[in-house]
């Protein structure tokens, strides 16, 4: 069974949505309605955490491309560490067009 978690923080002005579990095809729409309700609320950046994410699949990447693509005018980022995510963002080239942090930490510097 695919599971996948969402949690949506605020720091400031700025959306924060942590994923954990699966992020596949069956989980993918998950993440899309999150991004969808963070975006209503108007953030003046918006980052996706998928630091204890176990699985990333094309779906979910897609989501990221597509998040990326409907905010150009504010701050997105993504925050990934590991084979299970940074690696295939890498691979895929996705961390040439979206910034990629290894932490919190470092992607609310940035903001």
């Amino acid at each position: 069974m695919d599971v996948l978690q969402l949690d949506e923080q605020w720091m400031a002005q700025v959306a924060v949505i942590a994923a954990s579990g699966d992020l596949d095809m069956l989980t993918a729409p998950k993440l899309r309605d999150a991004v969808a309700a963070a975006l209503k609320k108007k953030p003046t950046g918006l980052i996706i955490d998928l630091s204890t994410l176990e699985f990333l699949g094309s779906a979910g990447m897609q989501v990221l491309m597509e998040t990326r693509n409907q905010t150009p005018e504010i701050r997105f980022a993504v925050v990934a560490d590991g084979p299970a995510t940074s690696r295939a963002l890498a691979i895929t080239g996705i961390t040439d067009i979206v910034d990629v942090f290894s932490t919190m930490d470092a992607a609310l510097a940035n903001f």
